[in-house]
């Protein structure tokens, strides 16, 4: 099963109001192992970055001056995530930014490029009501490192996210893993306290009864005894 952790970092908050992707991370995963295949990309939004969004994740404009537009990387992004699960946290606000720079482009929205959307936050808020389910706090709750995490960067954010969704979706594997095991367990008590067939030889002392038991029914029966002609060993 593939699967990819996804993180865009913006301008503002909302796309309808003209805010642009300024940075995309995409973390390849493979049967729950990380492959160490990722796509990390800075875009030129060609607008200003809001203040309060500069102060999450620290990129001015005059760092992306020189980054390809968005449409220099769509074909590179599509390519990457085709057919693959993405996981997201707060999966409506990634994927919104997303729709929106296809939409510029010309280019089908991105349900159409990957193989289903699975949001992390939505699932921390059913694991964990009413507590904190941001990124920082669930790496605090599942005992993630990120330290490193001064700033919001959306490859760094990938990886931290991908211990995260190991972590929360661990009960599943190991209740799964559980099952199998007692399955095999018990079919191997079985196996064990199954009784064996047992066959049993006749002794020469009852191999001479029965054939005289048979000479006797033929006579009775005179001839028509269906063993009459076997010849019984001893």
């Amino acid at each position: 099963m593939r699967q990819i952790i996804l993180d865009t970092e913006t301008t503002g908050l909302d796309p309808n109001q003209g805010h642009r992707i300024i940075e995309v991370a995409a973390v390849e995963m493979v049967n729950r192992r990380l492959t160490g295949n990722h796509l990390h990309r800075y875009v030129n939004p060609e607008r200003d970055i809001d203040a309060g969004a500069m102060q999450v994740h620290g990129i001015t404009p005059e760092f992306l001056q020189d980054k390809p537009r968005f449409a220099g990387i769509a074909q590179e992004f599509v390519d990457f995530i085709q057919g693959a699960e993405l996981i997201i946290h707060n999966a409506p606000f990634d994927v919104g930014f997303l729709n929106m720079e296809l939409r510029l482009l010309d280019m089908a929205p991105l349900p159409t490029w990957c193989g289903g959307v699975t949001d992390t936050l939505a699932m921390a808020k059913a694991l964990h009501p009413g507590q904190r389910n941001n990124l920082d706090a669930l790496c605090k709750r599942y005992g993630v490192d990120n330290a490193a995490r001064t700033l919001h960067g959306a490859l760094l954010d990938c990886e931290l996210l991908a211990a995260v969704y190991l972590a929360l979706t661990r009960g599943q594997e190991s209740l799964s893993i559980g099952l199998e095991t007692r399955s095999a367990e018990a079919g191997q008590a079985a196996a064990r306290t199954r009784p064996r067939p047992v066959l049993l030889q006749a002794s020469a002392e009852e191999l001479v009864a029965h054939a005289s038991l048979l000479e006797a029914i033929a006579k009775e029966s005179k001839g028509a005894c269906l063993w009459g002609g076997e010849q019984v060993a001893i």
